[in-house]
């Protein structure tokens, strides 16, 4: 029997952790990317993960909301 993948903790530091990584992967095509492996688990039928791609991709775009949000030093600023 082969190994099947198994979804041990898709709790939120595992999202998070994947978000991370799929983020310094993939940059701004991160969430799109999650998006695609929800759907595509989806249609086979795979709800669980199907989810957790979901909350991924959730999680990517919370993420790069926070960064855009955040007051950012320009070089105007450094300036005395």
């Amino acid at each position: 029997m082969g190994a099947r993948w198994q979804c041990e903790g898709t709790g939120q530091r595992a999202v998070a952790l994947v978000a991370l990584a799929l983020e310094s992967r993939h940059g701004v095509l991160a969430a799109e990317i999650a998006e695609f492996f929800a759907t595509a688990h989806r249609l086979k039928g795979d709800a669980g993960r199907s989810r957790a791609w979901a909350g991924v991709a959730e999680a990517v775009r919370r993420r790069t909301q926070a960064r855009l949000a955040a007051p950012s030093l320009s070089s105007d600023s450094c300036r005395g």
